[in-house]
């Protein structure tokens, strides 16, 4: 099986490689994994050989948003510690790629058994951490043979994965070498026990621990507290042209008198934020040009065109719209939830455990039409409703809270920090 999987990894390769003829981001996937190989042994070479070293792998920027509490963690109790941070996704690495906690910060490899022979070998860890879901066998198969105690962190697992089906036992077997699984739910742990797997404990999502101190921290944007000028405001946090299909022509017929709207794209690229221009139906005016020209007066929709914000910008926000439901599944719900705001989505949220909840606790609304939409809005205009759900998705973040603080503390009982 082993063999199969490697196959299917040569395919992975190459069909990036030909992406990359004609999309960006495969662009930079393969060319940010050129020369790793001397990257990572410069690096490393000039790291003290005695100290001790963490290697912690994120698939993308959510992930690492999951992994961060920990690194933090690690470096104000353990400065010493040498921490490898690597992302399979540029939208990861490109952000993060000058992140001041980690040693080193780098593209994983294309998960070959050379390639993962030559990454350990280098680097020589003393502890492995896998963030939510990424899973190289290759690399999990030579961790083992070099005995490289692995972990997963903010761990969730559902029925319907490749781990439980009759074809996956070869994959679960792989899981069965894992140190230790921090999980973020109860399911997820009797899913593995049902399969001899043990050594698991719940302990909640780290990322909650970090939309915490965001909230507590978070830049202030006088611009757009004058904009705002106490308007209460919808804020659209990474939407797609799906949720924007959905939520234009509710701007325009039913938006309450007096409410403006700030838009942050998930895609902030030239293309479409001009789509979104030309099919807003009110007026508009881009952040940009708010911090160049000034504050053009009652302009009811601002558009954020760049990257970073949006974490901070929920502290101006009475309701929020996650986007993303419509697509693969919705974006970061727990930072507009820090800032005690009731949250709408699409129909795709199922895989995310703070949507999930919050959606039975009355915290949250699922909207699939223009009509679900309209009534869930009108639901939130009265004080009672909006309280109640306020009250809600705050809850949630507080009942799961220290995830970080936890995980940390079993790593040390367990000798692996």
């Amino acid at each position: 099986m082993q063999y199969i999987y490697t196959i299917g990894i040569w395919i992975l390769g190459f069909v990036y490689r030909l992406a990359a003829l004609f999309m960006p981001k495969a662009k930079q996937w393969v060319q940010g994994r050129k020369n790793w190989q001397n990257q990572l042994s410069e690096r490393v070479n000039a790291w003290p050989a005695e100290a001790k070293k963490v290697w912690i792998h994120c698939a993308s920027l959510g992930e690492f948003e999951q992994g961060r509490p920990l690194i933090e963690k690690i470096k104000e109790n353990q400065p010493d510690t040498l921490i490898l941070l690597t992302f399979f996704s540029p939208s990861g690495y490109e952000v993060r790629k000058n992140f001041p906690f980690a040693d080193g910060v780098q593209y994983l490899p294309l998960d070959t058994p050379r390639n993962a022979r030559i990454f350990l070998e280098t680097i020589q860890p003393d502890l492995a951490i896998f963030v939510k879901y990424e899973f190289w066998f290759n690399l999990i198969a030579y961790a083992k043979k070099k005995e490289v105690p692995i972990v997963l962190i903010a761990g969730l697992f559902r029925e319907n994965q490749h781990f439980f089906r009759p074809f996956g036992k070869w994959f679960l077997q792989q899981l069965s070498t894992f140190k230790h699984f921090y999980l973020q739910n109860e399911i997820s742990g009797q899913l593995l026990k049902s399969q001899g797997i043990e050594q698991w404990s719940v302990v909640g999502d780290p990322r909650v621990d970090r939309v915490l101190q965001i909230a507590e921290k978070a830049a202030t944007f006088p611009e757009i507290a004058l904009w705002q000028a106490q308007r209460p405001t919808l804020v659209v946090g990474s939407s797609w042209p799906p949720d924007e299909k959905l939520l234009f022509p509710f701007f325009a017929e039913a938006l309450p008198k007096g409410w403006c709207v700030i838009i942050a794209p998930h895609d902030i690229s030239a293309k479409h934020i001009q789509q979104i221009e030309e099919q807003l139906p009110l007026p508009f005016q881009r952040y940009s040009s708010l911090k160049e020209n000034g504050l053009a007066e009652g302009t009811p929709v601002l558009i954020i065109d760049n990257i970073g914000m949006l974490s901070a910008l929920y502290q101006y926000g009475k309701i929020a719209y996650i986007g993303g439901g419509f697509g693969t599944g919705i974006h970061n719900s727990l930072e507009p939830m820090a800032f005690q705001l009731p949250v709408i989505f699409g129909p795709k949220y199922q895989k995310f455990k703070e949507a999930t909840h919050t959606v039975n606790s009355g915290g949250s609304f699922v909207v699939e039409d223009r009509k679900q939409l309209d009534t869930v809005f009108a639901q939130l205009l009265q004080a009672t409703n909006y309280q109640n759900s306020s009250d809600q998705v705050y809850d949630y973040l507080l009942q799961s809270k220290e995830a970080t603080n936890k995980i940390f503390v079993d790593l040390g009982k367990l000798g692996l920090l």
